[in-house]
């Protein structure tokens, strides 16, 4: 815990005196009086620590939690089962504690855990070269955004609509940065990526192309054709991948992705009010130069035993300001951590497993639910549906402990009354029938 130390008149004197300035006032001489807020700041008058643990709790209170309630709420952050072997080693000492390592070979076990983190996320996008995480999912597109206007020089982005909202929004962000638009490409009647759209799109001064996959109604796209009309003027290809869909879809490295970079909160990192998680980023080894953040390397010492070393650092600190890619800095190794034990426990054939129980419930809730799909095409663990009446159908299921999904219009107001309904391997199929009967209920409802 931190420690507040407060400063005296007399200190605050000195300090001001030793900077050559009269008041802490004049330190904001250069804010606009417009802008000043021009009154005290409206706070509550101070309470004793016992008062504040009670207010703090029963805030909290107000809060329900995925372990509260039988969600089905996904668009990115799924509640997946996290084992206890994770804990137990994310929470040891010399995991939990250390900062960024500067002097990183000291830290061997820290970089063999970088280096086992990237073979993993290397093995499952199927492309060679991966990094040490970054902050999480939709700062990895934009990373990956930028990376590809340095190999390039090119001016534009090209992003699908089936792109994470977020992810298109940090996208724009760090694209207005450094002098880039970022063009839209529709979704099509079965909710993918419209291709033809896509073609017409790319021309000779777009630096990349952004899809997903799945993308974010869960349509499983087409990636082998998408990447050819993508790359056609030699664009570069960005995939941001839901890494547990991976054990059954193609990697995206081998369709023709350049990069694939995604959100790891699904990789042993609980539902923890929104984060902290991490990124990854994976891509072709002729761009290793210009990839964000660090990557471990393993090697030999004197005596020919196996070693470890920071093999790669583009954050600002450690080359010329000018020369950095990324601002890096713990990059979410801990979440990063146990996302590799989490990878580890489940095993090869564990991550096969596990996409195809999703598949097989996901395929029995869109099939009971009955619903008009708004991706007609194949799904893994999401899909979208239109139900009229969702205000009800949210009502009766909290009432009765459950989050239905989300709701698409907050993103896509085309699909005002879509639903997004996300299944893990926590959804039995009880709680799928719970589902189908709430909104059973509710259509019954409105047809009395």
């Amino acid at each position: 815990m931190s420690r507040y130390t407060s400063t005296t008149e007399r200190d605050r004197g000195e300090m001001l005196a030793a900077i050559g300035v009269d008041s802490v006032e004049a330190l904001f001489a250069d804010v606009p009086e417009a802008v000043r807020l021009q009154r005290p700041l409206a706070l509550p008058g101070g309470l004793s620590e016992q008062e504040v643990h009670e207010h703090l709790s029963a805030l909290a209170a107000r809060n329900r939690s995925a372990e509260d309630e039988v969600t089905f709420l996904g668009a990115g952050m799924y509640d997946h089962y996290v084992p206890a072997v994770v804990e137990s080693i994310t929470q040891r000492s010399e995991f939990l504690t250390p900062y960024t390592p500067y002097q990183p070979e000291i830290s061997q076990g820290g970089l063999q855990t970088m280096f086992e983190f990237q073979t993993a996320v290397s093995e499952l996008t199927g492309l060679p070269v991966a990094n040490a995480s970054l902050y999480e999912g939709p700062s990895s597109i934009a990373a990956a955004g930028y990376m590809a206007q340095l190999e390039n020089g090119r001016s534009r982005f090209v992003a699908s609509r089936g792109l994470h909202p977020h992810s298109r929004e940090a996208l724009a962000t760090y694209a207005k940065g450094f002098g880039a638009e970022v063009s839209e490409v529709p979704l099509d009647e079965r909710g993918a990526t419209d291709i033809d759209a896509l073609a017409a799109a790319v021309d000779d001064d777009a630096a990349a192309v952004f899809l997903q996959q799945p993308n974010f109604l869960g349509t499983v796209e087409d990636l082998g054709p998408l990447a050819e009309a993508a790359k056609r003027t030699g664009a570069m290809l960005v995939c941001a991948a839901d890494p547990l869909t991976l054990g059954i879809l193609e990697p995206p490295g081998r369709l023709g992705a350049d990069i694939c970079v995604g959100e790891g909160q699904t990789l042993g990192n609980r539902l923890d009010f929104g984060g902290p998680s991490f990124g990854f980023f994976a891509a072709d080894e002729r761009y290793i130069r210009k990839m964000p953040g660090r990557i471990a390397g393993e090697t030999v010492d004197v005596e020919g035993r196996r070693g470890f070393v920071l093999t790669l650092q583009t954050r600002e600190q450690h080359i010329r300001r000018e020369r950095a890619t990324n601002n890096i800095c713990t990059a979410q190794a801990l979440n990063a951590l146990a996302g590799v034990v989490y990878l580890s426990w489940l095993g090869r054939r564990g991550v096969v497993e596990l996409g195809e129980l999703m598949l097989r419930r996901t395929a029995y809730a869109r099939e009971q639910l009955g619903l008009e799909r708004i991706n007609s095409g194949p799904v893994v663990r999401e899909f979208a549906v239109r139900l009229p009446d969702l205000d009800a159908l949210f009502a009766r299921a909290r009432a009765e402990g459950v989050n239905p999904g989300y709701r698409l219009g907050r993103d896509y107001p085309e699909y005002e009354d879509g639903l997004l309904v996300a299944i893990t391997e926590r959804r039995t199929r009880r709680d799928i029938d719970r589902l189908v009967a709430l909104v059973a209920g509710v259509r019954e409802g409105a047809v009395a």
